[in-house]
């Protein structure tokens, strides 16, 4: 804000007031009501309305000015995530076949596992594409045939390492896999 020298000025933090008598690039010499002569900076101060009227001060303030000046730069603190959870995997894929349709009544065990096996290549290939770097497939216990068929379904890819997941969450019937991001399909 630009100060003269007459203006009857005022501080913003504290209870002071008086008449700008020098003015030397960002420092205002003020002599308040008992004679003395304080320095301040020129964002340490505003204009007093004239004639007290509440209206023209708030009309004269540079209330951005004061908001640039109040507010302070607080440092966003990151959320604190275990090392477990930090590596665990987020996206997950249920392949059991409830999840995939609604009714499996008609559909032959074929039929089910290629629906199951065609899901897991479409989220395999979807989450490559995205550069999800882990995905863990849930597809039960059962007899294996599934498993079997997805852990073959893993090996014709170059940039995936598969292993059983964390059996503390899936138990024995989930797979993770890693995507390598550096390595051709």
């Amino acid at each position: 804000m630009k100060f003269k020298r007459g203006d009857n000025v005022e501080t913003i933090d504290d209870n002071i007031s008086g008449i700008v008598t020098k003015i030397s690039e960002n420092k205002v010499t003020v002599e308040d009501t008992d004679g003395f002569e304080l320095q301040f900076e020129a964002r340490e101060l505003m204009l007093m309305a004239s004639g007290n009227s509440l209206e023209s001060a708030v009309y004269n303030t540079d209330f951005e000015a004061v908001k640039r000046e109040k507010e302070s730069k607080k440092r966003k603190s990151a959320p604190t995530v275990k090392s477990k959870e930090r590596h665990a995997p987020k996206f997950e894929v249920d392949l059991h076949i409830h999840h995939l349709t609604k009714s499996s009544n008609r559909m032959s065990n074929y039929e089910m596992l290629n629906l199951q096996l065609d899901t897991a290549r479409g989220q395999l290939e979807f989450a490559m594409r995205k550069r999800i770097p882990k995905i863990v497939f849930i597809h039960g216990v059962g007899e294996g045939v599934l498993r079997q068929e997805l852990e073959t379904l893993f090996s014709r890819y170059n940039n995936v390492r598969f292993y059983d997941a964390d059996y503390k969450i899936y138990g024995l019937g989930a797979t993770e896999v890693q995507i390598l991001q550096n390595v051709e399909p």
